[in-house]
């Protein structure tokens, strides 16, 4: 550090520069605003997946730069139970050249970057205060009326109450091979205190993760790890064909895998968003998907929170409820997936996340006598205001459209009438739309 320093200003302030953190800030220079997005480099290498869904939200989100960085579709077998299948595919991204892209298209779209790290933030009277650290040592003093803290699962929690599953630590090493396969692939496959995630890239380089409850499977030395972690591998049928002819390179990274909910997700001049707002089990979904969920929302909410404070409550409850449910879904799948793994009926690690978070359906029945009209908060010209949606059990949030037209009147008309519902939409909207709508209606059970 050379103690020079130097002061910046935006409206907005970002801790972070992952997928959640870029794509709220391009979001919010579309609606006019100053950012400023504070980026630390991430410490180790590292692959993930992403499915066709995942590329589709980031061509939204304005992402150009960062699908470049995707390997095609590929493969991904998996091992559960059992049983062997190769039933979907997923887009493998190195982390460490999607995240620089990422902070490349955050820069076009107007955003500040400063590639450092974020070191102290403190509430002032007209928004928040910080001091970063950028990559060349100096010292940076940065300001702005909205704090997004979105450093992921390393955000600061100490006085924020947290939701926490069984205890998960991943442990994560770089192997290098051969290139011998022109296609990227990965694999899946449990065990019987945890479970293996294998990615290999086109270049021969290849990434194996094991994903363990260290309260269950005491882990060795530091120093003994790899040779540990290799042991492991060898047990694993699918790891073979990742580790044959293939050497490890550097330490094994170990990271928390735990799922976690914050409470404490939205005030009236910060917010939290992706894994630090809420973090999942990988196992349970795409953490890539799970963080987009709520950074596609945060600007719509925090442009609600500085241009209409009036509606600063709903702004609130709107982001709450949402990120909530959100996590309380991926947490239920991800049970729902550990429940058919049953080779182990006595391991303590698939016993302890069979019935967490609760054994609550994934999805409840549909009854069409249970479906409400209600007014709740919802995203309309980039604020959030109050509209009537239609409520089910499985859709408490509500359902205000689908493909466009709006869901509450078109379910009053279909009540007041005694024809049939497919009569009534085919008067509304012609034929094929009627139809095609009715049988929307019909596949929720809400007809």
């Amino acid at each position: 550090m050379d103690g020079n320093s130097d002061m910046h200003d935006a409206q907005i302030l970002i801790a972070g520069g992952g997928p959640a953190s870029v794509a709220t800030a391009i979001g919010l220079r579309r609606l006019g605003y100053t950012v400023m997005l504070i980026s630390q480099p991430r410490p180790f290498s590292a692959v993930e997946g992403v499915s066709d869904r995942v590329l589709q939200s980031m061509k939204s989100a304005g992402f150009h730069q960062a699908i470049k960085t995707l390997a095609p579709p590929s493969p991904r077998n998996v091992t559960w139970n059992g049983l062997t299948s190769a039933a979907n595919t997923e887009h493998l991204i190195e982390r460490r050249l999607f995240d620089e892209a990422l902070l490349q298209d955050a820069e076009t779209a107007g955003v500040r970057v400063i590639r450092g790290r974020f070191r102290h933030c403190q509430a002032v009277t007209d928004g928040w205060q910080a001091e970063a650290e950028s990559a060349a040592g100096e010292s940076i003093s940065v300001s702005g009326h909205f704090l997004v803290e979105a450093r992921g699962r390393a955000a600061p929690a100490a006085k924020t109450t947290r939701v926490r599953s069984s205890e998960t630590i991943a442990l994560l090493q770089r192997w290098r091979g051969p290139a011998d396969t022109p296609l990227a692939h990965s694999a899946v496959q449990s065990c019987a205190d945890g479970w293996a995630w294998m990615a290999q890239l086109a270049d021969g380089s290849r990434y194996l993760q094991l994903a363990v409850d260290t309260r269950i499977t005491p882990l060795p030395a530091k120093n003994q790890l790899t040779d540990w972690c290799r042991q492991r591998f060898e047990q694993l049928h699918q790891a073979h064909a990742f580790i044959k002819n293939a050497e490890p390179e550097g330490e094994v990274y170990a990271r928390a895998s735990t799922q976690i909910l914050c409470e404490d997700l939205i005030g009236e001049n910060y917010i939290r968003i992706g894994d630090a707002a809420m973090a999942v089990d990988p196992l349970s979904g795409n953490g890539i998907f799970q963080s987009m969920s709520s950074a596609l929302q945060a600007p719509a909410v925090i442009h609600t929170l500085l241009q209409k404070p009036e509606n600063t409550a709903l702004a609130r409850q709107f982001y709450q409820a949402r990120v909530e449910g959100l996590f309380y879904r991926f947490a239920r799948t991800g049970r729902d997936f550990c429940r058919l793994e049953q080779q182990w009926p006595e391991s303590e690690f698939w016993a302890s996340r069979c019935h967490w978070p609760d054994d609550q359906p994934l999805h409840l029945p549909a009854d069409p006598q249970q479906v409400e009209v209600a007014r709740r908060p919802v995203i309309k010209n980039h604020l959030i205001e109050e509209a009537d949606v239609v409520v089910t059990p499985d859709q408490p949030l509500g359902i205000w459209h689908v493909n466009g037209i709006e869901l509450a009147p078109v379910m009053a008309q279909i009540k007041e009438k005694t024809q049939p519902a497919l009569k009534t939409l085919t008067e509304l909207f012609g034929e094929a739309r009627g139809k095609m709508l009715g049988d929307w209606l019909k596949g929720q059970g809400l007809v």
